[in-house]
């Protein structure tokens, strides 16, 4: 199966593209449609170990880890690569995630962008630190750090971003010197089985060194998580399989760099814009569906004007458009498959049966029969302990909760197992900016800042998870840190 000159249903193992064991596939579902696209390798136990076996070789017997100079002609030529087939990665974006066709420039143009940022920064990192001189009584020693690469990773992406995350996650940790395996999503292998594609046909990466897993089971990553050869696992998904990771990889004592879910909260003080203000969030939720972990999820609003803020998120999420994501003008598509779909609903209905009443939306659309579409939705009546307001739903839900004064906003923004992003606005940013430092979460948007780039750390505090993405500390997750010291 191909797309112009992209394979997309082949296994990247030890430098070549190949069938799973046995020539196993099984079948890739537009989410638009509900029909098949085409397939894709369904690899097995066997495949698995031949991508380790190749990456453990690679890392260990190749200049792939030293050679600087080396690593940063072939990641240029992967990101030439991937900007000659980027219209090719927004049509897979949208035929296999569902993501809107208009929202697809930033889901491919800006990974490519971080590929090249972590690039230049590889060019011109310092590995080594001096320590200078230490002085125990009769004996100096001059002291020095230097950082290495991990050795093998195991990559393991979610389906929401695929294309972002894969390189978020592959870019740094090739930039760092490590070999990776990358293993897909069940629902959207085809953007990383096309990475393969490019990195074996477009550059001079040895062999080994990067390996592409596609598989339609979805415990195919536990093999990587539990096997001594992996030295570490950079894992973006539900903290209910982050936690299961931690678990299985402490047998082996190996790292797990880990971003996970969110239920973050817009604080809208009652001196804000409230049209802006709460159109941040209701935008996020319907955007793609709200399959995001960063969105804006808890709509937090002064009970004084509760009401009013509730009717202004009830008008925006009902002028939201949704349906088919390649009909220009539609910033919601499906959700990616019937499971989540099925589990999303799954939430309103809980919700319904417990008391609560939908302010807007509550169900699949009627007139979107094919695809697996659910209403942007709202509600404003459930408790702070209700099953819909304190879990992460990642779908197109939004509830609205009062406070009563900026010291209850803050405790019940952090009155929550995630702490990933948040937000804040105000008539006075300095008021903004003091309530966004006492907010537990990674990142945090204040009076409408943008903090999404290259260069800045993406991670959350509490069960989001565990080190950062993006940025040079995300390209320093991947790095050991060794201390060296000789007598003078």
């Amino acid at each position: 199966m191909s797309f112009g000159n992209l394979n997309v249903d082949k296994l990247l193992i030890d430098g070549e593209l190949v069938d799973a064991e046995g020539g196993a596939t099984y079948e890739n579902i537009n989410p638009a449609t509900e029909t098949p696209l085409g397939h894709a390798a369904d690899a097995s136990t066997g495949d698995i170990d031949a991508a380790i076996e190749a990456a453990r070789r690679a890392f260990d017997q190749t200049k792939w880890s030293t050679d600087v100079a080396f690593r940063v002609r072939c990641l240029r030529q992967f990101a030439d690569a991937l900007g000659k087939h980027a219209e090719q990665f927004k049509f897979l974006s949208t035929a296999e995630v569902g993501i809107p066709t208009q929202m697809t420039g930033g889901t491919v143009d800006g990974p490519i962008e971080h590929l090249a940022w972590v690039t230049n920064l590889l060019e011109s990192y310092e590995f080594s630190a001096d320590y200078g001189i230490g002085d125990i009584p009769g004996f100096q020693s001059h002291r020095w750090v230097e950082r290495e690469a991990y050795g093998v990773v195991g990559a393991i992406t979610p389906w929401n971003q695929p294309f972002q995350v894969n390189l978020a996650k592959v870019g740094p940790a090739l930039a760092a010197g490590n070999s990776v395996i990358l293993k897909a999503a069940p629902t959207t292998p085809w953007s990383a089985s096309a990475l393969g594609k490019l990195v074996a046909e477009y550059t001079d990466i040895p062999a080994g060194v990067f390996n592409v897993i596609t598989s339609g089971a979805n415990d195919r990553g536990e093999e990587l998580v539990t096997d001594p050869r992996v030295d570490l696992i950079s894992f973006t998904g539900s903290t209910a399989i982050g936690r299961r990771i931690m678990s299985q990889g402490s047998a082996t004592v190996k790292k797990c760099f880990l971003e996970l879910g969110g239920k973050s909260a817009n604080i809208v003080l009652e001196d804000a814009d409230f049209a802006r203000a709460i159109g941040m969030c209701t935008f996020m939720v319907a955007m793609h569906g709200g399959q995001g972990c960063a969105t804006l999820s808890r709509l937090l609003l002064p009970r004084s004007r509760f009401d009013e803020g509730v009717q202004i998120a009830a008008q925006q999420l009902s002028y939201m458009k949704y349906g088919d994501p390649t009909v220009m003008g539609n910033i919601m598509g499906p959700l990616n498959s019937a499971k989540h779909r099925d589990r999303v609903e799954g939430f309103v209905e809980r919700a319904k049966a417990a008391g609560g009443q939908p302010v807007v939306g509550g169900r699949r659309p009627p007139q979107l029969q094919t695809g697996y579409y659910y209403e942007p939705t709202l509600f404003a009546d459930m408790p702070e302990e209700a099953e819909i307001v304190r879990s992460e739903i990642f779908g197109p839900v939004l509830v609205a909760l009062p406070f009563d004064d900026d010291d209850d906003a803050i405790r019940i923004a952090n009155d929550s197992i995630f702490g990933l992003s948040g937000a804040v606005f105000s008539g006075d940013h300095e008021r903004s900016k003091a309530l966004a430092r006492r907010v537990r979460a990674g990142t945090m948007i204040v009076d409408g800042g943008i903090y999404y780039g290259p260069e800045v750390p993406f991670g959350g505090y509490k069960q989001s998870g565990i080190g950062r993405e993006t940025g040079r500390l995300g390209f320093e997750e991947y790095l050991q840190v060794k201390a060296l010291c000789e007598p003078i």
